[in-house]
């Protein structure tokens, strides 16, 4: 049977791809040519495609005021990457059983991939029973002695209980409320469940109103989400991947079961290539589907242009340092920086906001000095009370002795040297102490990137004294210092171009969009000498993400000492 486009990619399961369509009727059915993303493809009655993937291109944003009774609604076309921080707001429609949650709401690997909901009624399992209203979390759908099912947790007292969920099993099951905020890429991608439209709220720091917002300005912050999607298939007669927007008035017929699927391409993202086992390294493929121009510095990278054949030598995690250019304008650079810069850096002095924060600072391999910017008058007699220009050698942390309110009273204070015109004078700073301080540097010194991680904590200051003369174009050069803010580790792929295996490239499989098939071909074996690394420039939502991401395997120092009252 015939149906729309629209209906076919809404009642599909992600899990059901790759499917085997045939164009049946519509406005692009007489022989026609359709452009979209510089991919011209014909969509005559008859022609066969393989869709192998779906993904929301753009959203519908309907804003909505009550004015006297009635809603008005004014619609935008919103893109992905619209600036902003959304909270999601709980959809009030029940689901009738764990097999249509599975369906229609993402569930996967990343904490994205979690979606929470409780019960209307109380579920009772062989161990123990889950009370109505009670938060399950939805980790992954697998099967399990030959029922599919979805593994789920609840936390009850601080304690983690695991169990399963049969697709089967029905119920009324509801969202749980969502505190956490998204980028709208994030709400398209994760959070906004099949054949359902999706209410959102921004975020009430990001909430101000100005001439170039596409919403009114009583805007209330909330928008109701409407995707559409862009479907990617593979005609029989190509070999790049074209994309086609599923609000076109296109019918199509599944003929996925009675259809050799195997006589289509076999496209893989750089996600699929680096799922693959290690045994199954190197491989030799073609490129379908290139990087965009837009991502720096791989439009540069000649090899990856469509048609092109590569050798993938092996997966592997490699370390990089995150940096940020030190400038206070909106047009900061983010960077992502090999250990294999052969640049040099000098430093630069670092600033201290509070005295917890030289604590932080301190290190066993130099002492820290640094001049005080802001004054700052102690509550108490035995702690020191600074002013602008003073400046400080910082010793330890340690705990000391006040009187308060006529009682002695215990509180951390940081032991530091007043320098003084021809001596030293010892003090105490309250680590409580909000103030200023501004880091002397003495270390005229020129170090390599990997010396910098080794023996100093980040963040850290930093300008190129000497740039990395193996690069065309050295982009740390121009920047006016560098903040290296952590050190993280990212997923790579070693390949080279099968007509020039000189010099290989590592490309990063999850900022780099490009798809490639499979060829049946000898490969050699042997990595090439020359390994070519780039300082990769990020955008600010991935700039954003990977700090985020990094963040979330490592514990936050501790709150500063509050200011006593």
């Amino acid at each position: 049977m015939a149906i729309s486009l629209e209906k076919f990619i809404h009642s599909l399961d992600l899990r059901a791809l790759p499917r085997v369509l045939q164009i049946q009727s519509g406005i692009y059915c007489q022989g026609s040519i359709y452009e979209m993303f510089g991919n011209e493809c014909s969509l005559s009655t008859g022609e066969v495609i393989k869709v192998i993937g779906f993904k929301i291109n753009k959203l519908i944003a309907s804003t909505c005021e009550n004015n006297e009774g009635s809603q008005f609604s004014a619609k935008v076309e919103l893109p992905l990457n619209f600036p902003g921080l959304y909270k999601v707001v709980a959809d009030k429609t029940p689901y009738v059983s764990i097999e249509e949650i599975a369906r229609k709401v993402s569930i996967g690997p990343t904490r994205f991939g979690h979606p929470c909901f409780y019960s209307a009624e109380d579920i009772k399992l062989a161990n123990f029973t889950i009370k109505h209203g009670e938060q399950i979390t939805f980790n992954s759908v697998e099967e399990v002695n030959g029922t599919m099912a979805v593994n789920c947790v609840v936390v009850r007292n601080n304690q983690t209980h695991s169990f399963t969920l049969p697709l089967s099993h029905e119920g009324e099951f509801y969202e749980c409320e969502d505190d956490q905020i998204y980028t709208l890429k994030e709400i398209a991608e994760w959070k906004i469940p099949k054949c359902r439209n999706r209410i959102v709220k921004l975020s009430n720091t990001l909430h101000m109103w100005d001439s170039s917002s596409p919403f009114p300005k009583n805007f209330d912050g909330r928008l109701i989400l409407m995707p559409v999607y862009e479907v990617q298939a593979v005609m029989k007669f190509r070999k790049d991947i074209v994309h086609i927007l599923s609000d076109l008035d296109v019918e199509v017929k599944d003929i996925t079961d009675c259809y050799d699927i195997g006589s289509f391409l076999q496209p893989l993202s750089l996600e699929d290539i680096f799922e693959r086992t290690s045994k199954e390294f190197p491989m030799v493929a073609e490129i379908m589907e290139g990087p965009s121009a837009s991502q720096k510095p791989y439009n540069l990278f000649k090899s990856a242009s469509l048609g092109k054949e590569i050798v993938i030598y092996k997966k592997y995690q490699a370390a990089r340092v995150l940096a940020s250019e030190m400038r206070s304008d909106s047009s900061k650079r983010h960077f992502l920086i090999p250990m294999s810069y052969k640049g040099k850096f000098k430093r630069r002095p670092r600033e201290f906001p509070t005295a917890y924060d030289l604590e932080i600072a301190r290190s066993e391999k130099e002492q820290l000095h640094v001049v005080a910017t802001k004054p700052f008058v102690s509550l108490h007699k035995e702690l020191f009370s600074v002013s602008v220009g003073d400046q400080f050698l910082v010793q330890q942390c340690q705990t000391s002795e006040v009187l308060y309110e006529g009682r002695k009273k215990h509180i951390d204070v940081l032991a530091c040297e007043q320098i003084l015109s021809d001596s030293y004078k010892k003090v105490l700073l309250p680590m409580y102490m909000e103030g200023g301080f501004v880091e002397v540097i003495h270390d005229k010194k020129q170090y390599h990137l990997s010396e910098i991680c080794k023996e100093f904590h980040l963040p850290f200051n930093v300008k190129v004294s000497v740039r990395d003369l193996s690069i065309e174009k050295d982009v740390l050069a121009n920047a006016p210092g560098l903040q290296f803010e952590e050190e993280i580790t990212d997923s790579y792929l070693l390949i080279s171009s099968v007509s020039s295996p000189m010099e290989s490239w590592e490309i990063p499989v999850y900022r780099l969009n490009m798809l490639v098939h499979l060829l049946s071909k000898d490969v050699q074996t042997v990595v090439p000498p020359v390994t070519r690394t780039m300082v990769e420039e990020v955008s600010k939502e991935e700039y954003y993400m990977l700090r985020r991401y990094e963040n979330l395997t490592l514990h936050p120092p501790p709150r500063p000492p509050k200011k006593p009252t």
